[in-house]
């Protein structure tokens, strides 16, 4: 590990604060729930000599080989900024302009719109909110050309939020898509970066207003493009020259496409990799064919390249788990052993693993060559007294953590659940159990419940709460309350409270 740019001394090197913000940057911050501060996100060139990023709304480059970093003095303020694969360019957001420059500074507009609802190169908020796509631009792989959304809010309705702390202040006009009204208008453009016209990408926005993601490799330019009611997902391949797309694959459910991220990615010109339910679970698609096993619920798409596919998964036989897995030609294999929460990192034949445990605080970071990342992270000052207990699928998956200094005698319960879809809390991994360990600390058994319709548990778990989702899954967090009592007679079922967040 080396330090090879530090926020503080870059910062005092042009007498910014790290607060300056531009509000696209703080919107992305809370739509992707980021808490630090300091480079809290980075670009790289195709050779990871080069990362480009934002501080306080000004744009520096760092040379990852000599740790010398570059402030390019640029108009701004600089919002999600990324290098061109060959490094020689940077493109980033200014309000609601997409703008490119050199590594010497000069800068020029590349799209820009006289109309005020007009934003070029943003994600919007329901894309970012939702659909977990926080860019709007994307570089092709030659250089030569940037991907660009086009966001017109014109369409969304005006919402007036005042200010709590000063009443008497003038209320702020915020454009804001709530359910059943109209979204933003978002379109996608091909934009010369030496100026030349632009060419539109054509697909049915009528029929599919979402744009879920874009990717864009040496085997072509596609985009997953999504319906309002979620229940049809097509990804498109573009022609460059003409804008044309066509469908290369297609999947509909009666009840909804989950939305994947990194699904969407071409292996070859027209066979994308993503992922569909089939079988009972969310199975790992190249093309058309399945190739994951139906005992495996896939979460997310690592990694895609020609030979290889890593994916992250969860054995539906124990939800408290995640596991990495690989496909290549040669078939579908489990690339991780241990009882935790694994993810990965992979950059071409390199994989590195993430492991979170029951155990220990953080993640572990295991490099290619064996070596495990040092944790700089501060400890926690409670630590996990918590039992586990996986249902398989069937039933609530439970977790119940009690005073570390109990006497045995009759503890009020306090429930403490996401409860609702993505919100799964119950798993091995240390760090999920602090706040709830902190509360059981006080004098609490605090029971922490994954009922219907949380990741993992298989295709018809995950729909069941379709159209209803305040019965069932109360029912759930009642059967695990019974459940906890059952195996820790402390539990005091006179004495019963909940709290959460969210779901």
């Amino acid at each position: 590990e080396r330090l090879v740019a530090d926020p503080v001394e870059l910062l005092a090197g042009i007498a910014a604060g790290e607060t300056d913000l531009p509000p696209e940057e703080r919107a992305r911050r809370e739509r992707m729930r980021e808490g630090a501060a300091g480079i809290t996100g980075y670009s790289l060139d195709r050779a990871a000599t080069l990362a480009a990023f934002s501080l306080g709304g000004q744009l520096f480059v760092t040379d990852l080989m000599s740790a010398a970093s570059t402030h390019l003095d640029v108009p701004g303020p600089v919002f999600d900024p990324h290098l061109s694969p060959d490094g020689t360019q940077v493109a980033y957001v200014a309000g609601r302009e997409l703008w490119i420059t050199d590594l010497d500074g000069a800068a020029r507009r590349l799209a820009d719109d006289p109309v005020d609802t007009v934003s070029w190169g943003s994600a919007d908020f329901v894309a970012a909110e939702e659909l977990h796509r926080y860019r709007g631009f994307w570089w092709s792989p030659d250089g030569t050309v940037i991907a660009a959304c086009r966001v017109d809010d014109a369409p969304v309705h005006v919402w007036h939020i005042s200010d709590p702390a000063d009443p008497a202040a003038e209320p702020r006009a915020v454009r804001y898509p709530a359910a059943g009204t109209p979204n933003p208008d978002v379109s996608v453009h091909l934009c010369p970066i030496d100026g030349g016209h632009r060419t539109e990408i054509a697909w049915d926005r009528d029929r599919f207003e979402y744009l879920d993601a874009l990717h864009w490799n040496d085997h072509g330019l596609a985009l997953t493009v999504r319906s309002r009611d979620q229940r049809d997902v097509e990804v498109l391949v573009a022609d460059p020259a003409t804008g044309a797309t066509r469908t290369v694959r297609a999947d509909h459910d009666d009840a909804f496409v989950e939305v994947v991220i990194g699904s969407g990615v071409l292996v070859e010109p027209t066979r994308p990799v993503t992922l569909a339910d089939r079988d009972g679970a969310r199975r790992l698609m190249i093309g058309d064919d399945a190739v994951s096993p139906d005992h495996v619920q896939i979460r997310s798409i690592v990694d895609v390249s020609d030979t290889v596919v890593t994916v992250t998964g969860i054995p539906l036989a124990d939800t408290t788990v995640q596991h990495v897995f690989r496909w290549s030609p040669d078939g579908f294999h489990q690339a991780t052993d241990t009882p935790g929460v694994h993810t990965a990192a992979v950059g071409g034949d390199a994989v590195a693993f993430r492991t979170a445990t029951i155990d220990a605080p953080g993640g572990r970071w295991q490099l290619p060559n064996g070596s495990v990342l040092t944790s700089h992270a501060e400890r926690p000052l409670v630590t996990p007294n918590v039992r586990l207990t996986a249902h398989g699928g069937q039933g609530p998956t439970t977790a119940v953590l009690l005073p570390h200094d109990h006497d045995g005698g009759p503890l009020p319960a306090l429930l403490d659940p996401d409860g609702g879809p993505h919100g799964q809390r119950v798993a091995h991994s240390f760090n999920l159990f602090c706040a709830s360990q902190w509360f059981a600390d006080q004098g609490f058994a605090v029971i922490v419940a994954d009922g219907r319709g949380t990741p993992g548990r298989g295709h018809a778990d995950e729909r069941s709460i379709r159209d209803d989702l305040v019965d069932g899954v109360l029912d759930d967090q009642v059967q695990a309350l019974h459940q906890a009592a059952e195996r820790h007679p402390e539990i005091d079922l006179d004495r019963v409270a909940i709290r959460g967040w969210s779901f």
